[in-house]
């Protein structure tokens, strides 16, 4: 079985300036809120999640959408498109604990600069 193959896009992260601001007008779009941080929140759009998110880095900062690629195992995957020639920005690393749900997530780069990523979801 090749666990490196995209299964859907888990999330869209869309850099937002007033994380208020944005979740109000998301509310408003009707969209249930899952859970927000100060800098985060997470809505549901039938089955896909939209990250709404203060950028950590300037990198992250302009009007550009980032598409979450669902992996079954990321550590087989990282390797896989690290051997393939993929410009990773980070290694796998944990971005959350849900409950018994460990988030992981590696990002990097496509060939016009944009960022995506390849997230794993493993339950303890």
């Amino acid at each position: 079985m090749n666990t490196s193959v995209i299964q859907k896009i888990n999330q869209i992260g869309v850099p937002v300036k007033d994380i208020n601001r944005a979740v109000t007008f998301y509310k408003a779009l009707g969209l249930p809120l899952l859970f927000s941080t100060e800098t985060m929140a997470f809505f549901d759009c039938n089955g896909t999640r939209i990250l709404l998110s203060l950028p950590e880095k300037e990198d992250y900062s302009h009007s550009s959408s980032v598409l979450y690629f669902q992996v079954e195992n990321i550590k087989d995957t990282y390797e896989k498109f690290t051997r393939d020639g993929v410009s990773f920005i980070d290694e796998p690393h944990i971005v959350a604990k849900m409950g018994r749900i460990k988030t992981w997530m590696t990002f990097f780069k496509d060939t016009e600069g944009n960022t995506h990523a390849f997230i794993s979801e493993v339950e303890n």
